[in-house]
């Protein structure tokens, strides 16, 4: 029998498992209670049971629409979260999940033109969204333009017949496909009347970023981006010891600690995404200090050299001092 924990009291079992793209899985899962949630919101996953590991997950299925809670995870190589919910959970297990949290929701959108741009993974609160819009919002006009790798990176394939989408894959475009990246020019014709639409967008922080450049560029002023947020431990008294030259300040991280839940768990101003080593949001570079990473993805071999990390795949060895 499985267990609650504090933050993750709703207990679910897992009915099905499919297969999305090479790389990506839905679990949909059976709450035999009322779970209340929104169109693009996520929970964090208690992993393995456990009370130390939670990972944060979009709830890819639609309130009131869809039959089941739906998890839609990319499997990662060095994923504790991902390897354990792809590899290991089978039909029948039981996991638990915390409430729905969140503020990427579209319910609260009062504006009649949307635009939804995501990248990989990044659509799973674009689908739920779309859906709630389709059977809620019918006359709201929704444009999205979704960015893959390739053709066989397309998440929800099947889904996509039902709703008009734009589909850019940066390898091996195909019939059906625009080759390349999202760009501020694909952005301009593509949606020309940018200016008057409000923009959500969800995928990897770099590419976010880039999005908020380009359709600000372009004059859109209501913009929104995904963030997920994971609750902290409390700051540590002692322990491995931080140094922080700009602004200069001092503080200590529990032993086994990573960097990024050092600088969390004391409120040091530090941005994160993924939190898995693959978005390259939390980038932060170390001066001195003996550490080991478990990902380097977007870090360029000129930045490791310099000392950069991504802080939530660093992990002290000893005192460390960060610029």
């Amino acid at each position: 029998m499985t267990m609650p924990t504090p933050q993750c009291p709703w207990r679910m079992q897992v009915h099905h498992i499919h297969q999305e793209t090479p790389d990506v899985w839905t679990l949909s899962l059976l709450c035999h209670d009322y779970y209340p949630y929104r169109a693009g919101q996520y929970a964090l996953v208690s992993i393995r049971n456990s009370a130390e590991t939670l990972r944060a997950y979009t709830l890819s299925s639609t309130p009131g629409i869809s039959e089941y809670i739906t998890l839609t995870i990319r499997r990662l190589d060095d994923g504790a979260g991902s390897g354990w919910l792809t590899r290991d959970v089978k039909r029948g297990d039981y996991l638990w999940l915390s409430d729905a949290q969140g503020d990427f929701t579209c319910d609260d959108k009062p504006d009649d033109k949307l635009l939804l741009l995501a990248a990989g993974c990044g659509v799973t609160p674009v689908m739920s969204m779309r859906r709630w819009l389709a059977k809620y919002r019918p006359q709201v006009d929704v444009q999205v333009i979704f960015s893959v790798r390739s053709p066989q990176d397309v998440i929800f394939a099947d889904a996509w017949r039902d709703y008009p989408v734009t589909l850019v894959a940066e390898n091996n475009a195909t019939h059906g496909f625009i080759a390349g990246r999202l760009t501020r020019e694909l952005l301009r014709q593509r949606v020309p009347d940018i200016a008057s639409r409000t923009v959500m967008t969800c995928g990897p922080a770099p590419y976010m970023d880039i999005v908020e450049q380009d359709v600000k560029a372009l004059g859109a002023t209501r913009f929104f981006k995904e963030q997920f947020f994971t609750p902290v431990a409390e700051a540590a008294t002692s322990g491995l010891k931080f140094t922080k030259l700009q602004p200069a300040r001092e503080f200590y991280g529990r032993v086994g600690t990573t960097l990024l839940e050092a600088l969390e768990s004391n409120k040091v101003p530090v941005n994160a995404a993924c939190r898995a080593g693959v978005c390259g949001s939390c980038k932060t570079r170390v001066v001195s200090g003996e550490y080991s990473v478990s990902s380097t993805m977007t870090l360029s071999d000129a930045e490791i050299a310099d000392g950069y990390v991504l802080a939530c795949s660093c992990h002290p060895q000893g005192d460390l001092v960060l610029a």
